[in-house]
Formats: structure tokens, sequence, C-alpha cells
């Protein structure tokens, strides 16, 4: 999957900030897995904001305004030790039981995310996940992703495993 053509496609506001980090960074991640279960069930288990803690270790997810649909203020904070990380992300667009797109617009984490379901044969579907992140630090930033994204990408497909045991157990949504 590619970020597209451009910030359009990741916003709805008018909040200039949000469409320049909208636009897809240097940094790019992604986990796929196949879970035992129905789309609009996994679907649901995904937007349940405030279990992702559940399945994303170190880590209390909380929706700061809206509802946690479209137009929503979500905070993930992670931490571990005395190390915290502010994930701050909007809502951008919910396409429910397929997509949602957000924009992550905190200090650190910047840039586009997306979680897609696709419904497979035999009641299964299939979850992808995939962000785009601005790197921070400039030169020093890009000089260290390469050492970054291993554990990035182990993290997040471990992440999503943990993820459809769960649904496929009942403990989710």
């Amino acid at each position: 999957m590619t970020a597209g053509g451009g910030a359009e496609e990741w916003t709805t506001a008018d909040d200039d900030d949000l469409r320049k980090v909208a636009q897809p960074g240097a940094a790019e991640v992604s986990a796929a897995v196949i879970v035992d279960a129905s789309a609009e069930r996994v679907f649901a288990a995904l937007v349940s904001w405030e279990r992702q803690g559940e399945w994303i270790p170190f880590t209390q997810v909380r929706v700061v305004e809206g509802d946690g649909g479209e137009g929503s203020l979500v905070e993930a904070v992670t931490a571990v030790g005395p190390a915290t990380l502010r994930d701050e992300m909007r809502v951008v667009r919910v396409d429910a039981p397929y997509e949602v797109r957000v924009v992550h617009c905190g200090k650190l984490l910047r840039g586009p995310g997306v979680l897609r379901c696709t419904p497979l044969a035999g009641e299964r579907t299939q979850v992808v996940w995939h962000e785009w992140f601005h790197l921070p630090g400039g030169a020093a930033g890009r000089v260290m992703w390469p050492f970054l994204w291993p554990g990035s990408k182990v993290g997040l497909t471990q992440a999503l495993r943990r993820f459809g045991r769960r649904v496929e157990q009942g403990r989710l949504p």
C-alpha cells in the first residue's frame, strides 16, 4: 500500500499543521496478521481505543476529544521505566468495517497511519497496520532509522499477533 496522492487524502480538516503532518514521512513500518473472525468483529476491536493497551505493551490509550470516530483526538502513552512516549493521533477517516486512518500529530511522532481490515473466506480477516512517520532529529534521525526499524517492525508484528489472539479468544472487543 502506498500513502497515496497527498495530504488531502488523509485530512478533512482545514488545519494547515495537520495537513502538513499528513504527508508521508521517510520512516515507514507495517505489519499484517490474519485473524479468525469477521471483519466487523475485528474492526470493532481495533477501534476500541481504550482497550488497545491490552495488546500494545506498556501502553495506555484514551480518547481525549470526541467519541473515537472521525475528528476525535486519541492519545497513546507508552511508558517503560522512566521513559515515556506520548503519541497524539487525530482520527481522520473511518470506513467501518474496512479502514481507519489517523494522523499522528504530537511533538515527536508525526505522520499518517492506517489500519485496514480485508475480509477473507471462512470468516477470516487480514489486518494491515501501516505507518509513515516523519523522523525527528533531522539528519541524525535519518541515520538512526535503519537501526530502529527492525525493532519497530517486530514490536508492531507482535502487537498485532497478540491482538488477533485476543479477538479469536473472544477477549476483544
